[in-house]
């Protein structure tokens, strides 16, 4: 996603600090500039509240500063406030005399704000204005995923291989146009997340159609579990030494060389689960058939950037333990695991993190789990890859795969959304997912036929 931009020469390369501006405050407190730098400043160290301050008392003194109402507009996105931050951000626009440079600060908050129709009129204008932004282009890409326009969404989504934060090494090399490989091998590279790679990992057999020999970039993981993808003919670790090759091609730019639309998304791939995972899997998971065994996670990776936005808290997920008959397996793993310990007990919930060292032991647990209620994480796309029934609870703005409305996902039969109404409300989320596991109950103990949980019926 696009970064917002501060338009105040306020940067610490230039030399300011909030104890300079402070100090230059004291002699000139009626100067709007020094008041809208302190509050870029204080953004940048993690304090959008204080920022909101300065950028209002800015406003107070020059009501049509531009800096200060986009600088303003930014600090209310991160504070989840969107109506308020896209009203800023066009007041910024109006005192700026419509001034490009701002555009994509009104495109952050319209995206965060979940108004992506106009994002994407915006973006259009944007894009015209500043062919050479590759993050506009990028922005542009995902606001038109979100709204189920896959195939213009996917002819910019390559942009985000321009990006200077883009984080993952491109290959050196000729990247694959989707045409016919015919025999030659194919670099397959790993990026983003590991939820990404098994969204991805869908497509590997259609490239294989194309007539290649296949290499995939793979973290370890991930190893075991796509060994059992029988069309790949060899690995290399995540940052190893590259292996001979023809061609190479990101795995999440293959929608876009296969040709994907909204309607002709290739259903997940087919994983298999090894026998000692499954071995190890029975004597964790308990077999009672008189208990509906639900796993949760809480948290995906917490150096995600957003991840504080679609994860919560393990507490909220106590209330299904007031539903009857319910029986709760954490599969939480790394530093959100601390959670369980506050609890006092490890009765209420078990706790298999600590017993999963990789996706081919995760799956196995998930295979004899009866649903999955989760926030998004990589073990979403796990469960929907493996027809498992899962719940995932989702922030105001989530995924592009998940749409932007509706609470099914072509990406995932299986899959069942959960969706905040408003920024930041996960009560409404808990209570309709309590309510929907509550009726799976009573249809269980009516001995009636149960749809698949996360399946649409």
């Amino acid at each position: 996603m696009a970064m917002t931009t501060e338009t105040m020469a306020v940067q610490a390369q230039q030399g300011l600090s909030i104890e300079l501006v402070e100090t230059m405050l004291a002699r000139q407190p009626r100067d709007p500039n020094l008041w809208s730098a302190l509050g870029a400043l204080l953004r940048q160290a993690g304090k959008p509240e204080a920022a909101v301050a300065c950028h209002r008392r800015a406003l107070e003194l020059d009501p049509n500063h531009a800096g200060a109402w986009t600088n303003l507009g930014n600090c209310l996105v991160d504070l989840d406030q969107y109506e308020e931050a896209i009203a800023a951000q066009e007041k910024a626009l109006l005192h700026s005399g419509g001034a490009a440079n701002l555009l994509p600060n009104l495109v952050v908050a319209l995206r965060h704000g979940c108004r992506f129709d106009r994002a994407a009129t915006v973006l259009d204008t944007a894009v015209k204005l500043l062919p050479d932004n590759p993050s506009l282009r990028w922005d542009r890409s995902l606001t038109l995923l979100q709204l189920g326009r896959y195939a213009e969404g996917f002819s910019d989504y390559d942009a985000r291989l321009a990006l200077p934060t883009y984080q993952n090494r491109i290959a050196p090399g000729p990247l694959w146009d989707g045409r016919p490989l015919n025999g030659r091998t194919i670099l397959l590279t790993t990026e983003q997340g590991f939820g990404d790679v098994l969204l991805a990992a869908r497509y590997v057999p259609m490239v294989k159609a194309r007539g290649g020999r296949i290499i995939l970039e793979c973290h370890p993981e991930l190893r075991r579990l796509l060994s059992s993808v029988d069309c790949i003919d060899g690995f290399m670790d995540v940052g190893g030494d590259f292996p001979s090759y023809d061609t190479h091609c990101p795995l999440m730019s293959l929608p876009q060389r296969l040709g994907t639309t909204y309607d002709t998304v290739p259903p997940p791939a087919r994983l298999s689960i090894p026998a000692d995972a499954r071995a190890k899997a029975a004597t964790l998971v308990s077999a009672d058939p008189g208990e509906l065994k639900v796993g949760i996670i809480w948290s995906g990776r917490v150096t995600f950037k957003d991840n504080s936005r679609r994860a919560t808290s393990l507490t909220r997920f106590l209330r299904f333990l007031n539903v009857p008959k319910v029986r709760l397996y954490s599969i939480q793993k790394g530093p959100p695991e601390a959670e369980l310990e506050r609890l006092g007990t490890s009765t209420l919930i078990r706790p298999l993190g600590p017993h999963l060292n990789d996706f081919a032991e995760t799956a196995a647990v998930l295979e004899r789990l009866d649903l999955i209620i989760m926030t998004d994480s990589s073990v979403a796309h796990l469960a929907g890859s493996l027809g498992r029934p899962v719940w995932n609870l989702l922030q105001f703005m989530p995924y592009w795969v998940y749409g932007d409305r509706g609470d099914h996902t072509p990406w995932y039969p299986t899959m069942r959304l959960f969706r905040q109404a408003v920024p930041g409300d996960w009560d409404g989320v808990f209570a309709a997912a309590e309510q929907e596991l509550r009726r799976v109950v009573a249809a269980r103990e009516a001995g009636g036929i149960l749809p698949l949980p996360g399946a649409a019926e």
